[in-house]
């Protein structure tokens, strides 16, 4: 299966780390002019340099806070037009469910949903225009295996969920698509932290993460984190001319974390 991406430009949002710079990566190594955005110019300018050395690719540098109509206007400014659209920018925190407020919720939604239909309709009408594109939005198993410490997070992943399969039939016959992957326990710096957190520091990572898995995610059916790499292949093959017939769905690479045959 040979996926070529060559031509087309490809904007991945939050991606100067962890899963977002795992997708910028294989989509440049697919051929794609890729954007590289974050709110930090020096980090975005850090990667992108590193990105390209990596790949041979085109790198746009996108610094930008997509949460905010500011935000959203530079973005448009640099990158005024996308033929893969992934909206990777996600926040996540531990909150008993009683004590997570009004402001708390409002950000979790403006961020993890909101920041994901702004660029829908900012980038939509171009794909559209031209008969072709790519929309993809990095869910999470949380959408569907809510978690009573951060209540507000999984309620955020199943509304993007929901605008994913919108905007998928908005989109209907014009050769664009738009599905959301969901993600299972994915290893990040933040996760083996907070892996390590609970099975203590002494162990060889490997072992650490098998204990982890063990005790604390054994829905897991592969026993061990998923690798960004792993979901940034998903994304790849999303983004590809392969998967034109593939759209309005939910595509898990979960490691069979959620417990159900559908997705």
């Amino acid at each position: 299966m040979h996926i070529d991406l060559t031509g087309r430009t490809a904007l991945v949002t939050g991606s100067t780390q962890g899963i977002g710079l795992a997708i910028a990566t294989g989509l440049a190594r697919a051929g794609a002019r890729v954007a590289v955005n974050g709110r930090t110019a020096e980090k975005v300018t850090s990667v992108a340099a590193t990105l390209r050395e990596q790949t041979g690719a085109e790198v746009v540098e996108a610094a930008a806070d997509v949460t905010t109509d500011e935000g959203l206007a530079l973005l448009l400014d640099t990158l005024p037009h996308v033929d893969v659209l992934v909206n990777n920018l996600g926040i996540f925190g531990a909150r008993p469910a009683l004590e997570i407020t009004d402001d708390e919720w409002r950000r979790f939604m403006d961020v993890n949903v909101l920041s994901a239909v702004r660029l829908i309709r900012a980038y939509l009408p171009g794909m559209t225009a031209q008969g072709w594109g790519r929309v993809l939005a990095i869910s999470s198993d949380s959408a569907f295996v809510t978690p009573v410490e951060m209540i507000h997070y999984g309620t955020s992943k199943t509304a993007l969920l929901g605008v994913t399969r919108g905007f998928a039939k908005v989109a209907s016959g014009t050769g664009v698509t738009v599905n959301s992957v969901i993600a299972g326990p994915t290893h990040t710096e933040g996760v083996e932290e907070f892996a390590r957190s609970l099975v203590g520091d002494d162990l060889p990572w490997d072992e650490a993460q098998r204990v982890f898995m063990r005790e604390h995610r054994p829905q897991s059916l592969i026993e061990r984190l998923i690798e960004p790499e792993e979901i940034a292949n998903m994304v790849t093959y999303l983004a590809s001319p392969l998967a034109s017939a593939t759209t309005g769905g939910a595509l898990r690479v979960d490691g069979g974390y959620v417990d159900a045959i559908a997705p």
